[in-house]
């Protein structure tokens, strides 16, 4: 997955890469490191924004295993903030997927 990611959105607080997975529906894998969010509390509240905004994505857009991996600052994102950010970088990794996937279909 790390080394040959279908579609990567890089943003200053995180790093989302994806595959395609021909599965149903989306997967989601956290990795949010003390080294950069020092506290279990933020640390578990950043988990708790990730998937609820995994879990609201729409169904109608390929499936894709995503990866995000947090960088240091992220802890400091109120929850507004860090669902805009992560709706933004998913719809980045979105219009990756269908532009430079041609066979991968939308209805999926």
């Amino acid at each position: 997955m790390f080394e040959s990611p279908d579609a990567r959105a890089s943003h200053q607080h995180l790093l989302l890469l994806a595959k395609i997975n021909h599965g149903p529906g989306h997967r989601l894998g956290l990795v949010i490191a003390k080294k950069n969010v020092r506290l279990a509390v933020q640390r578990n509240r950043i988990k708790r924004v990730a998937r609820e905004v995994f879990r609201r994505l729409p169904t109608s857009e390929p499936s894709m295993d995503v990866v995000l991996l947090a960088r240091r600052g992220m802890g400091e994102l109120d929850n507004a903030e860090l669902s805009s950010i992560l709706q933004q970088q998913w719809q980045k990794l979105v219009r990756h997927i269908i532009k430079t996937t041609p066979n991968v279909d939308q209805d999926s």
